[in-house]
């Protein structure tokens, strides 16, 4: 069974399921985070987004970081996974988000995000654990902290 976080799924209420990848990318005591703001739901977010259909978690978490942050990957290892019940304005969808989390090792900037609303931001891990903006990714955060 994968690890519910977040608010309980409303009683009722049609959910689509979403997996996704995402990573921690760090160098040293520091994490490369994405900042996302459309000027109506700023959140700090563990590189990483929706898996299409027919691609890979591997695929998609290195096109996800490239489009996010402007860096390629190297090593991917998954660490976990966990599932929250959220909204995501963007899509006007009610979402079941079956999120996976790598390790990665950032290898190399090859120019700013490519997604809209994006930008890249290196952060100490302890700043970044209590900043991010849902609780798995404070979870996984959390726990590689402790093996730094």
């Amino acid at each position: 069974m994968i690890r519910r976080v977040g608010e309980t799924p409303e009683h009722g209420r049609r959910y689509t399921r979403r997996p996704g990848a995402y990573v921690l990318l760090p160098r040293g005591h520091q994490l490369l985070v994405t900042w996302y703001d459309d000027g109506q739901n700023p959140e700090l977010q563990l590189p990483g987004g929706g898996i299409d259909p027919g691609e890979s978690p591997i695929t998609a978490l290195h096109r996800e970081v490239f489009e996010e942050t402007g860096w390629s990957i190297a090593a991917p290892r998954r660490l976990g996974a966990f599932r929250r019940f959220t909204y995501m304005p963007e899509y006007d969808l009610w979402a079941e988000k079956v999120c996976t989390v790598f390790c990665a090792r950032p290898v190399l900037c090859k120019g700013p995000p490519t997604e809209k609303f994006h930008e890249a931001v290196w952060m100490d891990v302890n700043v970044a654990i209590q900043a991010l903006g849902n609780p798995g990714d404070r979870h996984f955060a959390s726990q590689f902290a402790g093996v730094l």
